[in-house]
């Protein structure tokens, strides 16, 4: 029996926007995919300044938000993989986020 391999090309991110509850994405290919901004924690608990700053990485291959320290691949979106972060990593993250005296302002707006 043979098996015929294809090989399949990832589209590459060319457009990104945010809402309060979604991330959505459009694609080389002529794509749009929305998914859940709950599926990663750390642009959901983003202010939306530090969620429309963001640049591609890879060419395209994903998308990288420096303020707050995410990656994500055009991959897992098309594949529906939610963040892997762990509880623990997320809680300091958040930590991190939280009134900072010196500067006598909160950093996480949202909450």
């Amino acid at each position: 029996m043979n098996i015929l391999a294809v090989e399949i090309e990832i589209p590459f991110a060319v457009d990104v926007h945010s809402t309060e509850d979604t991330l959505t994405v459009d694609l080389s290919d002529g794509r749009t995919i929305s998914v859940p901004l709950g599926w990663h924690p750390r642009l959901e608990h983003a202010t939306p300044e530090e969620r429309m700053n963001w640049r591609f990485i890879g060419k395209g291959q994903g998308i990288h938000w420096k303020d707050v320290d995410e990656d994500i691949s055009v991959e897992g979106l098309l594949a529906g993989k939610p963040s892997a972060e762990s509880q623990t990593s997320l809680k300091k993250w958040l930590q991190s986020r939280q009134i900072n005296p010196a500067a006598g302002y909160e950093k996480d707006k949202n909450h």
